[in-house]
């Protein structure tokens, strides 16, 4: 019995011991995983603060629009509620620049879509002005002296090319308010470029993804300075804008078809096109745009940097995540605050801090550049008079200046003639006395 016993305590000691043992290792384990997280947060933050974030599209003034009616006077900037962005948020995620999109839906397109876009670049503007935490801006260099300032800087991007309804005029009015990117289509076609999407019925057409006056287009905002974004368009128009442009263009928030095959992102042949233009991508964050479904998280929007570097280098890569513009983002990465949890990510995946710097600033600004450096090159060229040809954008809201014609049921109806009676019997005994005398 005393032997036995004695066996048994041996063996309830061993037992314990092998225990405790695995209980150090998981402890130790967890440990570990735990300081490499902590530590790549850290790391993550201290390159966010040597570089903040360029995020390229932001929705906000669309839903101040829906959920607030544009009433700014209401409303405290720091803390907006029923949206994903705020200054305050915006802060907490290291944001140092933002691109928000004066955005009008595709109903508005043939209708009064250049009213909307102007009060949606009034609040742009507004928001940007009239806030001390934010400054608007238009150049590179705008965004490049903001490296060190308190303050996140703004840039105006107008999304759709409804809204300038075929008018070169009217895009370069847009220009003198300050609007530095424009995307040539959101959801619908317009009469001279194509989109990815096939949700609205404007425009539709076998071929011919951009018309001479698309051209003309592009070449007005190569001219001007402009950024030719990209998200949006069909891939025919895409392959058409690319081999046109003479400046880099920009995807401001679309991802990697290759990871996620929905129309909207972009497959590796125009990656690689992307890349001899010398232009950018600029990654959405949107869950159908990267997981191709409702459900994702922080490491699927990282699968689609990894996959975009080994295509054409982390130089071409920016971010561009779309908040406020869709509903239904990955866990991690539900609103502006969150994304130093990318950049973490991204860290542990062995991606370098000069190669972050690009993505997170540096790369949007040296594509900046040189669209303005082409602007430089084109001071001489003369503004584009071209036009549409009426019958490509013919609608019910388009007509063609005439001088009124004079008809019979006018006078019937009162209407002035072209000389008044009264008149005629003043000027005609003036009339006769010159004629004599």
């Amino acid at each position: 019995m005393g032997n036995w016993a004695s066996a048994q305590g041996h063996q309830d000691f061993r037992e314990a011991s092998i225990s405790g043992q695995w209980i150090q290792w998981f402890i130790f384990i967890l440990f570990t995983l735990l300081h490499g997280v902590i530590s790549e947060t850290i790391r993550a933050l201290d390159i966010m603060a040597k570089y903040p974030l360029i995020d390229g599209h932001n929705d906000l003034a669309l839903q101040l629009r829906i959920h607030h009616h544009n009433k700014l006077s209401l409303l405290d900037s720091h803390n907006i509620p029923l949206v994903a962005t705020d200054i305050s948020r915006l802060k907490a995620g290291r944001v140092g620049g933002q691109v928000f999109a004066a955005y009008v839906l595709c109903t508005a397109q043939d209708k009064d879509a250049v009213r909307l876009a102007l009060e949606q670049i009034d609040v742009i503007r507004r928001l940007c002005t009239e806030n001390p935490g934010l400054e608007l801006v238009t150049t590179a260099e705008g965004f490049n002296n903001s490296k060190n300032s308190t303050k996140i800087t703004c840039l105006i991007s107008v999304e759709g090319g409804h809204t300038i309804d075929s008018s070169l005029p009217a895009l370069r009015m847009f220009y003198q308010l300050g609007v530095r990117s424009m995307a040539l289509t959101h959801t619908c076609n317009t009469p001279w470029a194509e989109s990815s999407s096939k949700i609205y019925q404007h425009y539709q057409r076998k071929s011919n993804s951009l018309t001479e006056f698309g051209k003309a287009v592009v070449s007005e905002m190569n001219r001007l300075g402009m950024l030719v974004d990209l998200s949006h368009s069909s891939w025919e128009t895409a392959r058409a804008v690319l081999k046109h442009s003479a400046a880099p263009i920009i995807f401001s928030h679309s991802s990697a078809y290759a990871v996620c095959n929905n129309t909207r992102n972009v497959p590796d042949d125009l990656l690689l096109r992307l890349k001899e233009n010398g232009g950018l991508i600029m990654v959405n964050f949107y869950s159908d745009f990267v997981a191709c479904s409702n459900k994702a998280n922080v490491s699927v929007v990282a699968d689609h940097f990894d996959h975009i570097k080994r295509v054409v280098g982390a130089e071409s890569i920016g971010i561009g995540a779309d908040f406020d513009g869709a509903h239904g983002f990955p866990q991690g990465l539900e609103d502006v605050s969150k994304y130093p949890a990318l950049i973490s990510e991204l860290i542990s995946r062995g991606w370098t801090e000069k190669e972050l710097a690009g993505v997170l600033r540096l790369n949007f600004i040296r594509v900046f550049r040189k669209v303005e450096k082409v602007r430089d090159g084109m001071l001489k060229t003369s503004p584009s008079e071209v036009e549409i040809p009426f019958l490509e954008a013919n609608n019910s809201c388009r007509v063609i200046l005439t001088r009124p014609v004079r008809t019979e049921s006018s006078h019937q109806n009162h209407k002035s003639p072209l000389l008044p009676v009264r008149a005629l019997a003043w000027f005609i005994p003036i009339f006769v006395q010159l004629i004599y005398y």
